[in-house]
């Protein structure tokens, strides 16, 4: 073989070498975002409920759409079982957790999250005629919570309250547990504020708030750890929506006021 032959079949392996590097960066290049699918527990209002039409409404219902209209992709929102949604996020079923997510030291080792964007405390609702005032008076008592929200963490954290109760039972939703409270099988409710005041609202003379609570925490939306590139874009249109007073107008919509963190 001569020496221009030789050169001319170097340069062709080099070249079909590139052609096959830029073939596999090609097919390696993620597929750009369009929609993002969001788990969210449909019986908690007001955060996300169904109306009388059975459509999806609540205050994070309408952060999620105007953060997904921000970020210039698709929304659909997925009902799922609360009590497994660690296990929905890492399956990937869903992409996102936005339903009055309480950030803990517990769910940040499986799940990144968003800046806070709602305040919220962990209320004890009672009958309006009953005798309890204070967490004190607990005791002795049959007192539930929504199963996998963070009231259970919140009410078993004060162990001595926790175990002064006479039974602590857990409901699939919040909507049962304060049936249960107006039928008198339970005698005191651990609750989201957000949803716990949003009852009371509707039935005041039914329903009572103690001054006393489980504690302050905050709301944010879950992601899967690794999905840093979705954490981001969440993280600025919730930003952005603050600072434009979008967020702040959702929020008097739903609560009155302003409530946003």
């Amino acid at each position: 073989m001569n020496k221009i032959a030789a050169v001319l079949l170097m340069s062709l392996g080099a070249l079909l070498a590139g052609c096959g590097k830029n073939d596999s960066a090609q097919q390696a290049a993620p597929a750009a975002v369009t929609r993002i699918v969001v788990g969210l527990d449909d019986n908690f209002p007001p955060m996300g409920f169904r109306d009388e039409k059975n459509t999806l409404v609540g205050f994070d219902i309408d952060m999620a759409r105007e953060a997904a209209k921000r970020m210039g992709v698709e929304v659909e929102f997925k009902p799922i079982d609360w009590s497994a949604k660690e296990a929905e996020l890492s399956g990937q079923r869903v992409d996102a957790l936005w339903n009055g997510l309480t950030i803990t030291p517990e769910r940040k080792q499986n799940i990144a999250f968003t800046a806070p964007y709602m305040e919220n405390h962990q209320i004890v609702v009672v009958s309006a005629k009953s005798a309890i005032k204070t967490k004190a008076d607990l005791a002795g008592k049959v007192v539930g919570a929504q199963e996998g929200s963070s009231a259970v963490d919140a009410v078993k954290k004060e162990d001595a309250v926790f175990k002064s109760f006479k039974e602590f039972k857990t409901f699939g939703d919040n909507v049962t547990a304060l049936m249960d409270l107006s039928t008198g099988r339970l005698e005191a409710v651990v609750v989201d504020e957000v949803v716990g005041r949003y009852y009371v609202a509707k039935k005041p003379a039914e329903y009572a708030v103690l001054d006393e609570n489980f504690g302050t925490e905050d709301y944010g939306v879950g992601v899967r750890k690794d999905d840093t590139a979705l954490q981001g874009r969440l993280d600025k249109a919730l930003a952005d929506m603050k600072q434009d007073g979008t967020a702040g107008k959702i929020a008097t919509q739903w609560f009155g006021k302003n409530i946003v963190k």
